[in-house]
């Protein structure tokens, strides 16, 4: 690595590299299973926190925690080294920070519903088109009444809310069905078996607490462990697409410079685009668009090229390889789209050298200091500084125990907010009503007592009087908000 440029690797003849004041426009890193994306990423996310810029990246595997220990010697690195004609390398470990959804491999991240919108919530739920009206009615009235939806029981109580005074929010908001609330509660209901519940809720993540630089000025890694979360892949996605979003919006304008404020890697990026609506797939391409001027940098990590659709790979400047083996017509397909989108280099074939190609090896095309890409490049990839595979158990508690951070995200917080303000209110409307009733029940008491009876049956006071408050307190008291199982993950504000 020299001045603001990143050694990638070499061809036998030069070293190639990424100029880092670049990497704002955006990348890509492409492969099969097992052919050395994670390597590639790790050597990115270290060289970029040496240069003091600080990094975001999922680690899908766990495999990436190795960034925090540092590397060893072998022969084969050896080898690589004189190959790519390194003539210094340490083995050093990164600045990390470990964060997790589920506070177990790092501190907790959570953010608040309101803070997730209406609009990445209704994609994460996969409502209709009718249910997210509904939702965005919702949002609309909590910020009308000055409501904070923090958790899932916040948003619980507000949808019920909304239902029980449907026809009075008729004429302001419009209308609003019974089932289609019904429908977004069951939806609630299978995000938080998803664990979505833990997410939602405060204290929550500060952006620029994925900002920071060491004591050393080296840029901090945040690693999000997402070897649970994977398993939750709309989850996964919307959060990282969320993430993104807040970036864009608290960031203030910077353009380009020597190097990015921030880079961001987005792992299993298919994820992201599949079954994506129109309206999502527009937003994620105005995110990516726009957010290269706030300084941040985004890689997309996948398989296949074509698994990111053409309004966003046209944003990626930066491309980078590594091995596709076409066994089918489908493959081989993919493999002519992937060597499609590099400018050709006369020395060889992109196509066959696509198929060709070793573990550890990539092809690469980067941007110059004018957003110029280059002639692609056979580049043997170089090793990192920090650890093969993931650091033990010992070493990742004993680096978060030492996190500055810890306090601040270890404890949740459960402040006043929608669910509360709207059961006090029920309360205060079930008190109204019983006091009605119990007015009512002794306006009819006192006028049958005026009347004979004529031998009919008559109530007494006490028996009208809890009649009437069962019938007028049975109806809400049957749909009065609870606090979910588990407590309070995944715009406007």
């Amino acid at each position: 690595m020299t001045d603001n440029h990143i050694l990638l690797g070499g061809n036998g003849e030069r070293q190639i590299t990424l100029n880092a004041g670049m990497a704002n426009r955006h990348g890509l890193i492409t492969g099969a299973t097992g052919t050395g994306k994670t390597v590639t990423l790790q050597v990115l996310a270290e060289s970029f926190s040496r240069l003091g810029v600080p990094v975001f990246t999922a680690d899908v595997k766990g495999d990436l925690s190795g960034l925090a220990g540092s590397g060893k010697a072998h022969p084969k690195i050896s080898e690589r080294l004189e190959y790519i004609q390194i003539g210094e390398h340490t083995f050093e470990p990164s600045p990390v920070l470990f964060w997790d959804v589920f506070g177990k491999q790092g501190h907790p991240v959570r953010t608040t519903v309101s803070e997730m919108g209406p609009t990445l919530l209704a994609n994460l739920l996969e409502l209709n088109e009718t249910q997210e009206g509904v939702l965005q009615i919702a949002f609309s009235l909590a910020d009308d009444e000055g409501l904070l939806l923090l958790d899932l029981k916040d948003l619980r109580a507000m949808l019920n809310w909304v239902a029980d005074n449907a026809k009075e929010l008729e004429r302001e908001y419009g209308r609003v069905s019974r089932p289609s609330v019904t429908a977004i509660l069951r939806r609630l209901l299978v995000l938080e078996e998803a664990g979505g519940e833990i997410f939602f809720g405060e204290p929550a993540i500060r952006i620029e607490d994925l900002m920071q630089n060491d004591f050393s000025g080296r840029g901090v890694i945040s690693l999000l462990d997402a070897t649970t979360l994977y398993h939750s892949p709309r989850i996964y996605a919307t959060f990282l697409l969320w993430l993104l979003s807040e970036l864009m919006e608290e960031l203030p304008e910077r353009g380009d410079a020597d190097l990015p404020k921030l880079v961001f890697f987005f792992d299993e990026a298919h994820l992201l685009f599949s079954k994506a609506p129109k309206a999502l797939l527009e937003k994620i391409t105005q995110v990516v668009r726009l957010i290269r001027s706030k300084g941040v940098g985004v890689f997309f990590i996948t398989q296949y090229p074509n698994d990111v659709p053409d309004e966003v790979i046209g944003q990626l400047g930066n491309r980078i390889q590594h091995a596709l083996r076409a066994f089918t017509p489908k493959d081989k397909k993919a493999v002519k789209a992937a060597a499609e989108t590099f400018r050709p280099n006369p020395a060889f074939n992109t196509v066959e050298v696509i198929g060709n190609l070793g573990v550890g090896e990539a092809l690469i095309s980067t941007l110059d200091e004018k957003g110029v890409p280059s002639v692609v490049e056979r580049t043997l990839m170089a090793p990192p500084s920090s650890q093969f595979g993931p650091v033990d158990e010992k070493e990742r508690k004993r680096i978060i125990e030492r996190s500055p951070l810890r306090s601040t995200y270890e404890q949740e917080v459960d402040r006043e907010s929608a669910y509360e303000l709207l059961k006090k209110r029920e309360e205060e409307l079930i008190k109204r009503r019983e006091a009605q009733a119990k007015k009512e029940a002794a306006e009819k008491e006192e006028k049958r007592s005026s009347r004979s009876s004529g031998g009919s049956r008559r109530q007494g006071v006490g028996e009208a009087f809890m009649k009437s408050v069962a019938r007028a307190v049975g109806s809400k008291l049957g749909r009065q908000i609870v606090r979910g199982i588990l407590g309070s993950i995944i715009g406007g504000k």
